[in-house]
């Protein structure tokens, strides 16, 4: 399972975030429901690595959030709330998290598991993709959101939506990377699969 571990990176400033971040992730199928496990600190379990992948990136997004991915076990059954789990899954995303905390790294997501050479392989490019996320600005953001990855010919739609021109909306596209975002997505979540197809 991918447990994820959430935290914001300053409260006093920013005040408390953590009910907009559970409102951003809702639509995440979980195993267990992201839900706040202390103060400003998010938690959820999920077991397709692609919806990981949409969760961190969606704590990235804002540049206000520690990301912490833990790839192992889970005790089962599981409880009705986080703050009740327990397992090998919750100590990785534990020391991921507290490992990004306090690093120097512009991107804060990290990955930890059993197989330390795939954990950072995936953890790359994960900052990867972060950066992509956090650079945009909220005039591109206005037009991804309008957008569904693979689906051709929306760039009209999208342009008459938001009263711009369709050279604007593919200038936002080009200019967020938003294609190779996409693209690279499934590289990330094949190698936090792999992290648990060799333990």
């Amino acid at each position: 399972m991918f447990t994820l571990t959430i935290n914001q990176r300053d409260r006093k400033r920013d005040g408390d975030l953590v009910p907009q971040l559970l409102k951003d992730l809702r639509h995440i199928p979980a195993r267990l429901d992201f839900d706040r496990s202390v103060e400003d600190e998010v938690q959820g379990i999920l077991d397709c690595p692609h919806q990981t992948v949409d969760a961190a990136l969606i704590a990235l997004r804002s540049g206000r959030w520690n990301v912490g991915i833990g790839v192992g076990p889970v005790n089962e059954p599981l409880p009705n709330q986080i703050k009740d789990a327990s397992g090998h899954g919750l100590i990785y995303a534990r020391r991921a998290v507290d490992r990004v905390r306090n690093s120097k790294e512009r991107i804060r997501v990290s990955v930890d598991g059993p197989t330390p050479e795939i954990v950072n392989d995936a953890e790359a490019i994960l900052r990867l993709l972060g950066n992509l996320v956090e650079k945009r600005t909220v005039a591109e953001w206005r037009v991804l959101e309008l957008l569904t990855p693979g689906v051709r010919g929306q760039q009209k739609a999208v342009a008459a939506e938001l009263g711009i021109t369709a050279q604007a909306v593919s200038k936002a596209i080009t200019r967020s990377q938003w294609n190779e975002e996409h693209a690279a997505r499934p590289a990330a979540a094949r190698l936090l699969n792999m992290i648990l197809e060799v333990r």
